[in-house]
């Protein structure tokens, strides 16, 4: 309890603050630690006024035994001893904090949530802004109350480290989901009545066409979040109950990682270093949709850039900015593709390029072609295996010949939650959990493996921030033969998984590590990663 916590810390602390002897009362100070991780009770912070605890700049912490424990960074003040005293009628112990850690504290314990927000509205002012006139909606995207709700939902996504944004309507009710390491939360959804008015304010700061509500529009928003330049993607899906959006929150400040901080062991960084250094030939990341492909390319791009090297990059869209580094974005509404802007990069004499995805057959013979005439070249496939990406190309029409003498290696991948290293601790493997993992394939799970107990740190869930897992495939001169011979994707497999470490193997490794959770690669492999 945080009421033991701030007298274990009072008591055990010599120095503390005495008060004044006129007072007939006695207040308790020390440095109190660990504050910026305790748990502040409701009813505490219930018992004084917030605009007196933002003009004192003091905080309530609990509640106990007829006594308010308060921080506060200049203790000792009877005065205000005496106010706080009047005006929650309680006895009055207070622990010294730091100035800068109380004032952070006290924006996060009284700011306004969308949760209040929400709360607070009007459900008949809500209920006179559903109209079907678009005039009525787009002054109504104007009012302060929409406008303010929808910058809240953004800058509540991104204090909460929330890679996306979905707003879903239905029937009766519209949907607010966070993406937060990976996995959709549910929030406190916002009235059904205004959700044409948030669509609507959405779509005027993401300079969209707000009359056109019956086909899909894409559209971007740049922001400052705390002095934080945030770029984000609009995605708008028409659906039988209204339009849904999805926002896509990119931080362009965000540190680049490396391979090792990806998630990459020192020996297969080496390696995939060696492979990356070749002067030419085609280099490939695989994985389902937001399995950090991209990200990989920036750390790998990062890693080579040194000024005598001229590198390009096309994509759909840029989200981060690499120094040195020339990067262009489709249109494909003026019809500047992957295809049609790969092949005007050739002609500016790149040394290296990045291609954002090999989505169709022209581009793909473009950069095999390209990676055979003197380029270093990079690409994003959808595979489930890094196997998989020589018969995904051949799907796509390429000749497997063109694939053997390019392709130089392929990095497939998937991300996993960390367990939170605050709350980790060792865990059993359950007997249901080792059999579903066991008939994947898996074996050897004697342990110790681990789980997050849930704490402030994570919300509860366990879990904080993403690592990869990968399998790193060198294209071997056995491997070109095979590729040659046009051979399937389960002989290759075979022949591969001589040569590396299986995603299995590195998803083993690091729950044993205590990186993630059993749990967690049952979730993501979905038996792929495990076969």
């Amino acid at each position: 309890m945080i009421e033991s916590q701030i007298e274990a810390q009072d008591n055990a602390r010599p120095g503390v603050l005495e008060a004044a002897a006129d007072s007939g009362h006695q207040s308790v100070g020390g440095r109190l630690e660990g504050f910026a991780r305790l748990t502040i009770a409701s009813e505490a912070l219930r018992a004084l006024p917030a605009d007196f605890v933002k003009r004192h700049r003091v905080l309530p912490l609990a509640l106990h035994n007829g006594t308010l424990h308060i921080a506060t960074a200049e203790p000792g003040n009877q005065r205000l001893l005496d106010d706080i005293r009047l005006l929650s009628g309680l006895e009055v112990r207070e622990s010294e904090v730091a100035s800068a850690a109380l004032a952070a504290r006290i924006a996060e314990c009284y700011q306004v949530t969308v949760e209040q927000m929400v709360e607070n509205l009007n459900p008949e002012r809500a209920a006179t802004v559903e109209s079907k006139d678009l005039h009525d909606i787009e002054v109504m995207a104007k009012e302060p109350t929409v406008i303010n709700l929808v910058n809240l939902i953004i800058a509540t996504a991104l204090k909460e480290r929330a890679s996306d944004i979905h707003l879903v309507p239905f029937e009766a009710t519209l949907q607010l989901r966070y993406r937060v390491d990976g996995l959709l939360q549910e929030k406190p959804p916002p009235p059904k009545q205004l959700h044409a008015a948030l669509v609507s304010r959405i779509k005027i700061m993401a300079d969209m066409n707000i009359a056109e509500r019956f086909m899909p529009q894409d559209g971007h928003i740049q922001i400052n979040h705390r002095g934080v330049r945030v770029d984000i993607r609009v995605g708008t899906m028409p659906t039988i109950y209204g339009e849904s959006l999805v926002l896509r929150l990119l931080e362009k400040s965000t540190k680049l990682l490396t391979a090792l901080e990806l998630g990459l062991d020192a020996e297969r960084a080496a390696r995939l270093a060696r492979l990356v250094e070749k002067p030419h030939g085609l280099f490939l990341t695989t994985g389902p949709t937001g399995s950090g492909k991209t990200t990989t390319l920036y750390a790998i791009l990062q890693g080579i850039y040194k000024p005598e090297l001229k590198i390009l990059t096309i994509e759909d869209p840029v989200e981060y900015e690499l120094p040195g580094v020339a990067q262009i974005p489709v249109r494909p509404n003026r019809n500047f593709t992957f295809a049609t802007g790969l092949r005007s990069i050739l002609r500016q004499d790149p040394d290296v390029v990045m291609v954002g995805e090999i989505r169709d057959s022209e581009t793909a013979e473009i950069a095999i072609r390209a990676a055979l005439t003197g380029h270093q070249v990079f690409s994003t496939l959808h595979t489930n295996d890094s196997t998989g990406a020589v018969t995904r190309l051949i799907d796509m029409g390429v000749e497997p010949f063109l694939i053997s003498s390019a392709l130089e290696g392929v990095l497939a991948q998937r991300l996993v939650r960390r367990i939170c290293p605050h709350c980790q601790q060792p865990s059993p493997v359950a007997p249901g959990l080792r059999d579903k993992l066991e008939a994947l394939g898996a074996r050897r799970l004697e342990g110790p493996y681990y789980l997050g107990q849930g704490c402030e740190e994570c919300r509860g869930t366990g879990y904080r921030g993403r690592v990869g897992i990968f399998e790193l495939l060198a294209i071997t001169s056995e491997l070109r033969e095979l590729i040659l011979q046009k051979r399937s994707n389960a002989e290759l497999k075979n022949t591969a998984q001589k040569l590396m470490v299986t995603m299995h193997q590195d998803a083993l490794q690091k729950a044993a590590a205590g990186v993630t959770s059993l749990e967690e690669i049952l979730r993501v492999s979905s038996g792929d990663v495990l076969e």
